[in-house]
């Protein structure tokens, strides 16, 4: 009975092995401190979140999806948790085929989560992080723009309506430059479709040639073509 059972399990495994091709992507890790909640990965299908898996959480934070990519995108994490707060409860990463480590923390879910193993989130963040100095500059840029009782204002209006224009010129050419020199990666038609979509169009067109075939070839690199209406 012993060596039947040991059988079973053994063609389980294997099964569950061979389900797995190349362009399989699972995401597993910890969500630290989480007693019971629900979790969903998710990607935009047709403009619309949708989920792809669920999975309930009692007791035991660690999580496992697996998911066939066609080609590396945006996917979430979002966490339900049974606390009636929805705030920090999605995780965006740049999903990929192979395995993607997530780990993180039930209060500060999307805080800086711990996400490894893909290739284009490191891209992403890297991208991400510079594009942030350009906002935390645009806002507080605004922020001394706003009528201040009292106080003699040492910048006059149009000065600081000047460096917040220079402040978003320079944030595009960041966003032009990457692509320009990202041209194998699957961020970049991404980011030109969501943070440069109404730049000029040439300098689009521009960066698209430089795209390698198989970014060209993907979700985003296709997207980036019809936008251009080629």
């Amino acid at each position: 009975m012993k060596r039947i059972l040991f059988l079973m399990g053994l063609a389980i495994s294997i099964a569950s092995c061979d389900s797995k091709t190349t362009n399989t992507m699972t995401v597993s890790g910890n969500i630290k401190g989480l007693k019971k909640g629900t979790l969903f990965l998710q990607h935009f299908k047709d403009s619309t979140l949708v989920a792809l898996d669920s999975l309930e959480i009692e007791g035991d934070g660690n999580f496992v999806f697996s998911q066939e990519v066609e080609s590396p995108e945006i996917f979430y994490l979002y966490l339900k948790k049974q606390d009636n707060n929805d705030i920090n409860d999605r995780i965006i990463f740049f999903g990929e085929s192979g395995e993607i480590t997530i780990n993180t923390s039930w209060n500060t879910f999307d805080i800086e989560p711990e996400i490894l193993g893909s290739e284009s989130h490191e891209k992403f963040e890297e991208f991400n992080s510079m594009i942030s100095n350009f906002n935390i500059r645009e806002l507080e840029l605004v922020q001394k723009a706003q009528p201040q009782e009292n106080q003699e204002s040492s910048i006059s209006l149009d000065s600081l309506q000047q460096l917040i224009d220079r402040n978003i010129i320079a944030r595009y050419r960041y966003v032009l430059n990457f692509g320009l020199n990202n041209g194998d990666s699957h961020v970049t038609p991404y980011v030109l479709l969501t943070q440069a979509n109404d730049a000029n169009p040439k300098y689009l067109d521009s960066i698209y040639g430089t795209l390698s075939e198989e970014v060209a070839a993907s979700k985003y690199g296709k997207a980036l073509k019809s936008y251009l209406g080629k």
